[in-house]
């Protein structure tokens, strides 16, 4: 398989995607179970195709083009998760095909092959939530378009216009996933260790990149939304993490062979000494990029190896070198490489189909769906769940803007606060649930404190459960 990668031929584009596909089977033989993040994108998609406002009506701390994008995905096809998954292979596509292509076009490596393309593709399959169609995988499209645009200066030495086209993709990214806006640094960074650029090239990059956000800005404040985009895009970065959702033995299992190989092929390149002076910049470019990439963690809403995709690129980079550093091609590069896909293949069936049984590392069992124990009469029924969600809206509607538990606590764990009671009775006139799911018991408190509501929802037959009267 090594070898195959390694022929330069135009018909390895098509190979790419075959390969890509190929990893991906599990997904068409069996479908992926529901995740649920994924669950929560599809109730803001759901939300705005009603009419409601992102984050002044729905309160959410997905950013705002993935909000969008998940709202597009609704109106045309509903809550129908094949077309989610089908959405990320072709972003993922869209990815391998551009990072081979800038590799490969723009000679960054002495050997030209279609290698970075297939390790890249291997690297996309080393989880299965990867093929979920997340906030962090849609920036980092236009994070490796800014990568390009970088390349595009670093090989002809000199900077250009091209540096606002940087600028422009890294805020289209930010608008993606928020924590993606400490790829200004890496720019930044960039240009000035490994260009000529000057202030003004500077302060053009910057605003590119502050071109789209204040844009997003600017329509939130005429929507009267400015207040509640920082509350629950802006400030929520630092407060609002699920920890519940963190599941630390599959991270570490499927960030192994990546990052393994990657920092193999990182050490690889003080060893050979058959690179021009701007291969060497673009490989610094690309250092500085994971080390950026790191400093997204601590900003991460939960820890799960979707999220980690963001370290996909210099991983793959640097495990080319890894693989290209050999001066002779042996049988033990070929046999490396295949062990290492098939690895990276099993980890994926085991999370998906559970091949080994008695063994959890993989499944992510901490950010799957469960079904949630309701009565068969709530079904198909607009309802708010106090607490978080885990499968509580699989086969209902989310009413009221409160979404997000941790966001939504603003105003429900306030509820000695005057302003907080009245924001709560509009959003329940505005959006009234048919029962609410009080997984948490803050139901009797909040019905004492607004009688409005104590008049239209009483305890039903079912523990926890209350229904509307009226």
């Amino acid at each position: 398989m090594l070898s195959f990668f390694r022929v330069n031929a135009r018909y390895q584009t098509i190979s790419l995607v075959v390969f890509f596909l190929l990893l991906r089977l599990p997904f068409f033989l069996g479908g992926a179970p529901l995740l649920i993040p994924e669950l929560s994108w599809m109730l803001v998609g759901e939300q705005m195709g009603r009419g409601f406002m992102l984050y002044r009506d729905v309160w959410d701390n997905v950013s705002p083009f993935s909000g969008l994008t998940y709202w597009l995905i609704d109106s045309l096809f509903g809550r129908t998760q094949w077309v989610y998954q089908l959405a990320a292979m072709t972003v993922s596509i869209v990815q391998i095909l551009y990072f081979n292509y800038v590799i490969h076009s723009r000679e960054v490596f002495p050997e030209r092959t279609f290698l970075p393309g297939a390790l890249y593709s291997l690297f996309l399959n080393i989880s299965f939530d990867m093929g979920t169609l997340s906030p962090m995988l849609m920036a980092n499209t236009f994070l490796l378009f800014a990568f390009g645009s970088i390349v595009k200066m670093l090989v002809r030495r000199e900077v250009t216009t091209q540096v606002f086209e940087m600028g422009l993709y890294i805020g289209i990214a930010t608008l993606f996933y928020l924590p993606a806006s400490l790829f200004v640094i890496w720019a930044f960074l960039a240009l000035l260790f490994y260009t000529g650029s000057t202030i003004r090239h500077h302060l053009l990059g910057l605003f590119g990149s502050l071109f789209p956000l204040l844009m997003v800005v600017l329509f939130f404040y005429l929507n009267n939304g400015i207040e509640s985009l920082n509350r629950n895009l802006l400030t929520s970065v630092f407060q609002v993490k699920q920890y519940n959702l963190n599941d630390f033995s599959s991270l570490l299992a499927s960030l192994l062979l990546p990052l393994g190989f990657g920092i193999m092929g990182f050490m690889r390149i003080f060893t050979t000494l058959r690179f021009v002076n701007y291969q060497t910049r673009i490989q610094q470019v690309m250092a500085l990029w994971f080390i950026v990439a790191v400093f997204t963690i601590p900003l991460m809403q939960f820890l799960a190896p979707m999220q980690f995709v963001i370290f996909i690129p210099p991983a793959a980079f640097f495990a080319t070198h890894y693989f290209q550093s050999f001066k002779k091609k042996s049988l033990a590069d070929e046999l490396q490489f295949t062990l290492m896909g098939a690895v990276i293949i099993l980890i994926q069936y085991q999370g998906l189909r559970g091949i080994i049984p008695g063994i959890s590392m993989g499944r992510l069992e901490n950010l799957r769906t469960k079904p949630a124990n309701l009565p068969e009469q709530i079904t198909g029924k607009r309802i708010l769940v106090l607490g978080s969600h885990s499968g509580e809206y699989i086969n209902n509607y989310t009413a009221t803007p409160y979404l997000n538990w941790e966001l939504a606590s603003y105003d429900l764990r306030s509820l000695d606060n005057f302003d907080s009671v009245i924001h709560v009775y509009d959003n329940f006139k505005k959006d009234p649930p048919d029962y609410v799911i009080d997984k948490v018991n803050l139901m009797p408190k909040l019905l004492s404190r607004v009688p409005a509501l104590q008049k239209q929802y009483k305890l039903s037959a079912w523990k926890g459960i209350y229904e509307r009267t009226n």
